[in-house]
C-alpha cells in the first residue's frame, strides 16, 4: 500500500571520511577546522599538476570485509560496504533476528559517481600489456557503479528495491532522496542509503586535471579548499562513502531505536546549461532548493542551516550564492550556511552523503560546522558562511545541497527529532 504521509528517520549512520573513519571522528574533525588534503600517496604524483587530494587514511578493508571479499572489489565497493556496516551497527538493528518479510522490505539505494575507475585503470593496463587473456574476469563486476549497493544487499540479505542512481556529484543526494520516497510512499519500510567514491587515481586526477577543475596549491595542500574565497582557484578531490538507515517513525519507535532526525523532503531539477559549467544565474540550484522547501511543506523562514554545495571554484561558489539569495531573500543573512568541501575537499558522488550526515549532525548538537581557509573577501560571496570557526546556534531545520556535472541539483531537508 503507498502512503505518502509515511514519517522517515535516521536511525544510523557510517563514514569514511579524509578526516575521519567513523561518523564521530569526522564530525570531530569538521569542528576542529582539519583539513583532509595533503600530497597523494595511492601513486606517485609527480608528473601530475595537481599532486594532492584528501585521501581516506588509515582505512583497513579487513576491518570489515573477508580477505578475498576485498581482492575482489574496487576501494568504492569496499568503502560502501564499510560505511554500511557502520550504519546498520549504528542503528541497533540485529540483522540475524529480522524476519524473512523485514529483509524482504528493507531496500538498498547506494550510488557512485563514478564506481570503480581504479579497476578500468589496472585491466586497461593489463590489456594493452599482455592481450585480452589477462583481462580478469572480475572486471566489468569490480566496475559498475551499481555493485556497491548489490554488495551491500548481499551481505545483510535485504531483498527490497536495489538500485544506483548516477547523476554525478549529486549521486549521494539523489540515493538518499529516492531511499526517502521509497519508504515514504510505502514501498520499502526500511532502506540503506548514500553514496561511495575512490577516484584519487591517475585517471582520477589526470581527468580532472585536464579540465582545469583542480586547484594547484601544491606548496599548500590543507589550504587549497576555501570555497568563497576570492582566491579559490579549484576543487580538491576527496575519496570515501557515506551511509544512511532510514527507516518509518512507526518503526523506529516501536523497537527503541535512537532517532538522529527526521527526513522531510527531496528536491531534484536541472539547469538545462551547460555540461560541467553551472548555470551563472543559479537558476537550476534554485528550482532544486524551492522544490525541497515545498516537498517538506517547510517556510523559508524555518532554515536555520543549509550545508552548501560549495566546491571552491570560481564559478560554482557565486552561482550557488545567488540561487540561495533568490530562494531565500533577507533570510539568506539570518542562516548559516557553510562547506564542509574546504575540509574533505569533494567526494563526488559521496558528498551528499558525508554532507547530509554533516547536516543532521548540526541538528543534533545545535553546531554549524565552519568553512575554513577563508583568506580574501569575494564581493560576490556575501553570505553568512561560518568562515573559520564552527558557530553554536539552534538548528532546528538544516539543508543540504549537491549538484553535479550534466546540471544535476538536488536538495534534502533534515529536522531536529522531537518526542512531540
Amino acid at each position: 500500500m503507498q502512503n505518502r504521509s509515511r514519517r522517515v528517520v535516521v536511525t544510523g549512520m557510517g563514514a569514511l571520511t579524509p578526516i575521519g573513519n567513523s561518523v564521530d571522528t569526522f564530525w570531530d574533525g569538521l569542528l576542529e577546522g582539519k583539513s583532509g588534503a595533503a600530497r597523494i600517496t595511492h601513486f606517485d604524483p609527480e608528473a601530475y599538476s595537481t599532486q594532492f587530494a584528501c585521501e581516506v587514511k588509515g582505512y583497513d578493508p579487513l576491518d570489515y570485509l573477508e580477505k578475498k571479499e576485498a581482492r575482489r572489489v574496487d576501494r568504492f565497493t569496499q568503502l560502501a560496504i564499510s560505511s554500511a556496516v557502520q550504519a546498520i551497527e549504528d542503528s541497533g538493528i540485529d540483522v540475524e533476528k529480522l524476519s524473512i518479510e523485514q529483509k524482504d522490505r528493507t531496500a538498498v539505494i547506494f550510488g557512485s559517481g563514478i564506481g570503480g575507475i581504479q579497476t578500468f585503470q589496472e585491466q586497461s593496463d593489463n590489456h594493452h600489456d599482455h592481450g585480452p587473456r589477462r583481462i580478469s574476469p572480475f572486471f566489468i563486476p569490480m566496475l559498475i557503479p551499481d555493485i556497491a549497493g548489490g554488495h551491500i544487499s548481499i551481505r545483510f540479505g535485504f531483498r527490497g528495491p536495489n538500485f544506483c542512481i548516477v547523476s554525478a556529484c549529486a549521486t549521494g543526494n539523489n540515493n538518499i532522496g529516492d531511499a526517502f520516497m521509497l519508504v515514504q510512499r510505502g514501498l520499502a519500510d526500511a532502506a540503506i542509503c548514500g553514496g561511495s567514491e575512490a577516484a584519487v587515481t591517475q585517471l582520477g586526477i589526470g581527468g580532472f586535471g585536464a579540465m582545469k577543475a583542480l586547484s594547484k596549491r601544491n606548496d599548500s595542500p590543507e589550504t587549497a579548499s576555501r570555497p568563497f574565497d576570492a582566491t579559490r582557484d579549484g576543487f580538491v578531490l576527496g575519496e570515501g562513502a557515506g551511509a544512511l538507515y532510514i527507516e518509518t517513525l512507526e518503526s523506529a519507535k516501536s523497537r527503541g531505536a535512537r532517532i538522529y532526525a527526521e527526513l522531510l523532503g527531496i528536491g531534484m531539477s536541472a539547469d538545462a546549461y551547460h555540461q560541467t559549467a553551472p548555470d551563472p544565474d543559479g537558476n537550476g540550484a534554485r528550482l532544486a532548493m524551492e522544490s525541497v522547501l515545498r516537498d517538506a511543506n517547510l517556510e523559508k523562514e524555518r532554515v536555520d542551516y543549509l550545508n552548501m554545495h560549495g566546491t571552491s571554484t570560481p564559478l560554482g561558489d557565486v552561482a550557488e550564492t545567488a540561487a540561495i539569495k533568490q530562494v531565500f531573500g533577507d533570510h539568506a543573512y539570518k542562516m548559516n550556511v557553510s562547506s564542509t568541501k574546504s575540509m574533505t575537499g569533494h567526494l563526488l558522488g559521496a558528498a551528499g552523503a558525508i554532507e547530509a550526515i554533516a547536516a543532521i549532525k548540526a541538528t543534533i548538537h545545535d553546531i554549524v560546522p565552519p568553512t575554513i581557509n577563508f583568506v580574501e573577501p569575494d564581493p560576490k560571496c556575501d553570505l553568512n558562511y561560518t568562515f573559520n570557526k564552527p558557530q553554536e546556534r539552534p538548528v532546528h531545520i538544516a539543508i543540504s545541497n549537491a549538484f553535479g556535472f550534466g546540471g544535476h541539483n538536488t536538495s534534502v531537508a533534515f529536522k531536529k527529532y522531537e518526542e512531540s
